[in-house]
């Protein structure tokens, strides 16, 4: 089973749900998130929700995260880590149109 590690990325995200980087785990596959950022790419603070979608619920990691105003907010990354199964997927959403960009680091292995 090769291990592969990859990296998915979403834009200025902003109030309606985004699957990061348009990832949902393919059948066959153990997905782990190894790191989680999202950045506030405006002038003045957001908040953010990250959940984690099994492709019928979401289950949030953060709920109404405050981001200020050129920083970052680490959700996953050090010692925490996420395991996805198939079907699974990441969503962001934030307070204000079009102000977050969001990394996520992943090992797949197929």
């Amino acid at each position: 089973m090769p291990n592969t590690f990859k990296r998915k990325l979403s834009r200025n995200v902003g109030t309606s749900a985004a699957t990061v980087g348009s990832y949902t785990v393919g059948a066959s596959t153990q997905t782990t998130v190894i790191g989680l950022t999202c950045s506030n790419n405006t002038a003045t603070a957001i908040t953010v929700d990250v959940a984690l979608n099994d492709g019928a619920n979401d289950h949030f990691m953060v709920k109404t995260a405050t981001v200020p105003s050129g920083g970052s907010l680490v959700v996953v990354g050090g010692d925490q880590k996420v395991v996805m199964e198939t079907g699974d997927s990441v969503k962001i959403t934030s307070s204000t149109a079009s102000s977050c960009d969001v990394i996520m680091s992943l090992l797949e292995i197929t």
